[in-house]
């Protein structure tokens, strides 16, 4: 799952050297590429008939797949309405949307310690960007209510996922990614076109579309089997960290002390908690 994460952080620092590709455009392209790198994935990894299963799969796949989604363009939508750091602040509230849902939708107790880490890491992640909410115009407004349908939609996903599990149904949801994939792309044609992106633009967007989403997606989807929606939720705040890191290194954006004080946060938080976890299980 950290791996997953530090896949998906990529997507900040790419979407800056962006040349003509507009911001519908960036949502298809990267869609699209994402769709046709899980049509190779998808057979190697369940086999040739993976796509002819679809037309019997359960409800719970369909839905997974409108999540995924809602992700991949909200997301894209919002990166080019406001900055990273409002993207990814707006994106931080996961993990307490995915425990609350997993409260109240599957009766799961929420260990004390996950909460804990919840609140500390949530916190200071709050704390590295609250002096720049003053900063904000009417885009950026407009594009952290994008970013708030991401933590919303992944925690929706998490749940449903846990659920699936606990009821004993042998749903195969990774499949659903490129459902989601496939609606995204849908969704935004008609708004991408005429297109502007350059044989660069493409270049880069191909690359989000495979290792920013199709590979990390599908690992973050087995990690459910495995990782509980509060924990695999709040590992996923990673990507916030990652993100700061890759945009210092790719693009100068350089943090301040405050940034980088609050990523030790971050990282203690998750620490603590899987070191407790792992002691609790033993």
């Amino acid at each position: 799952m950290v791996g997953v994460t530090l896949l998906w952080s990529t997507a900040g620092v790419v979407t800056r050297h962006l040349e003509q590709a507009a911001r519908f455009e960036v949502t298809f392209w990267r869609s699209f590429f994402t769709l046709v790198s899980l049509l190779v994935i998808l057979p190697l990894l369940r086999g040739p008939g993976v796509f002819a299963r679809l037309r019997h799969a359960p409800q719970a796949l369909w839905v997974s797949g409108l999540c995924w989604s809602v992700m991949f363009t909200a997301f894209m939508l919002a990166m080019t309405l406001t900055t990273v750091a409002h993207v990814l602040v707006t994106m931080s509230i996961g993990p307490l949307l995915t425990a609350l849902g997993a409260r109240i939708f599957l009766r799961h107790r929420v260990a004390l310690r996950t909460w804990v880490a919840i609140v500390v890491a949530g916190g200071a992640i709050a704390w590295i960007y609250g002096g720049q909410t003053g900063q904000v115009g009417p885009a950026g407004w407009l594009g952290i209510a994008v970013a708030f349908a991401v933590p919303v939609a992944g925690a929706t996903n998490w749940t449903l996922n846990q659920r699936a599990q606990a009821r004993g149904e042998q749903v195969d949801l990774v499949p659903a990614v490129a459902v989601g994939a496939l609606v995204s792309c849908l969704a935004m044609l008609p708004m991408a076109l005429p297109f502007q992106a350059t044989a660069h633009d493409l270049g880069l967007l191909a690359f989000l579309g495979l290792f920013q989403l199709a590979i990390p997606c599908v690992g973050a989807v087995l990690c459910a089997r495995v990782l509980s929606a509060p924990e695999l939720s709040l590992l996923a705040l990673l990507e916030v960290v990652f993100g700061i890191l890759l945009a210092w290194v790719g693009a100068g954006e350089v943090p301040e002390a405050r940034v980088l004080v609050g990523g030790l946060l971050v990282l203690a938080a998750l620490l603590g908690n899987e070191i407790f976890g792992w002691r609790q299980a033993r």
